[in-house]
């Protein structure tokens, strides 16, 4: 069985620059992932005999006759078995894989390693340009720390390290392109297109946007719920309220029935809040299709940091959003969350109660493993584009629905924020 690919003569000039992701990136922008793994790390009492596991398992071996053979420890099977001289050999798999490596002169094993990384440095580095994912994906970091007894650093973007730094003090936080010296392995969290089998052992379509990365990391393929603490414990608003965000990345995200937002502000309103729009932009959109904020909603939108989204979500009773990283923030603060999405199965998401869908019309195509989600087209719908209907997944999502679900959630956490006046 073959593991090994072309072998480039300097390590330190690998580099995957990788485009994509469920919300992608646009033109112009940052790469998805830059993968630049450096050097190798591992060194050998072997002259020219060296190794890691930064981007896979990479070894490299001096001139001569020299047999190198890689092992996966958990499923008894040798993936590479064959003579490199003055070379390297790198494994195609780029995920976890418990690792073993012989290297053999002749037919003497003259050197041995299973892959051990406790006590070790270990970088798992997150996308960039993206919100929901690394939200998503981030718990996974400390489970592997625990799992392995080692040091994790995170490679990603600051807003996001300010927002979890505080509850994981034993994780290191570093800038997304940055790499600490002597790492000894690294991990490169993505959701990459279906086919690919060497940055991801399963597509992630069929086991969800969060669930993909366990898998990828070697670790049990259970929800875990982030944390993501507030900074400031007062009140930023005195009134009761609810956060609500409609704004996402492709207009497949979008509750795109015309009166569905109006409808749920106003029922929002009667029951007794005051309802914060926290997206960033009040108006997002590309070519001919913009979505504004929705009517009789409070303008909270802003470039702001997410340390601030936090606070505010906080103090929320509760929050109203799509399949998009707001969502995601909002279950990392703790609140509960009414999920509004008919492109994506509920399975794509994080588990809440208060999960939306209509499956009388076509839906989740966004789950769908013989379709590839095109992040350069807004208007994604690949099974009705340009007919009339398009975006019927959430067009046919009634208002009535929507907030017969928010009724349910407040009677089962007791909201009651409107009382009647005291008469006098």
């Amino acid at each position: 069985m073959s593991d090994i690919q072309a072998t480039p003569q300097d390590e330190s000039k690998l580099l995957t620059r990788v485009q994509g992701g469920p919300a992608g990136v646009r033109s112009g922008q940052k790469a998805y992932l830059n993968i630049s793994p450096g050097p190798l790390t591992c060194k050998t009492d072997v002259a020219g005999l060296a190794f890691d596991f930064n981007y896979g398992l990479r070894v490299k071996v001096p001139e001569g006759d020299w047999r190198v053979r890689f092992i996966d420890r958990d499923a008894r099977v040798t993936l590479f078995d064959n003579i490199v001289s003055g070379d390297y050999a790198i494994s195609t798999k780029k995920y976890f894989v418990n690792f073993g490596l012989e290297v053999y002169r002749g037919d003497r094993l003259i050197f041995s390693h299973d892959y051990s990384p406790a006590g070790k440095k270990v970088l798992i580095q997150f996308p960039v340009g993206t919100l929901g994912d690394a939200i998503a994906w981030f718990p996974y970091a400390q489970v592997f720390k625990h799992t392995h007894d080692c040091q994790v650093y995170c490679a990603m973007e600051k807003h996001l390290a300010e927002v979890f730094a505080p509850s994981y003090p034993d994780l290191h936080f570093v800038g997304p392109d940055e790499r600490p010296d002597g790492v000894y392995a690294s991990y490169y969290l993505g959701v990459f297109p279906g086919g690919d089998r060497d940055h991801q052992p399963v597509d992630w379509r069929s086991v969800g946007l969060q669930r993909t990365i366990p898998y990828l990391l070697g670790l049990p393929p259970e929800e875990v719920r982030p944390v993501a603490a507030p900074r400031c414990l007062e009140r930023p608003v005195p009134e009761p309220y609810v956060c609500i965000a409609s704004q996402s990345t492709a207009q497949a995200k979008y509750w795109n029935n015309p009166a569905g937002w109006m409808n749920t502000v106003k029922h929002l309103k009667e029951r007794g809040y005051r309802v914060l729009c926290i997206d960033r932009e009040p108006l997002h959109g590309r070519g001919s299709r913009w979505n504004t904020i929705p009517y009789g909603a409070e303008d909270f939108t802003g470039d702001k940091p997410l340390t601030e989204r936090v606070d505010l979500l906080y103090h929320a009773d509760f929050f109203v959003g799509l399949a998009s990283g707001l969502s995601w923030l909002a279950w990392a603060a703790g609140k509960p969350v009414v999920l509004i999405s008919g492109f994506s199965l509920p399975t794509m998401e994080f588990f809440t109660p208060y999960r939306i869908i209509n499956y009388h019309v076509c839906n989740s195509c966004f789950s769908d493993g013989a379709l590839e989600f095109d992040h350069e087209d807004f208007a994604w719908c690949p099974r009705h584009k340009d007919t009339d209907r398009q975006f019927e997944c959430t067009r046919a999502i009634t208002p009535e629905a929507v907030n017969s679900v928010i009724d349910r959630l407040m009677a089962d956490h007791g909201f009651e924020p409107k009382r009647e006046e005291i008469p006098r």
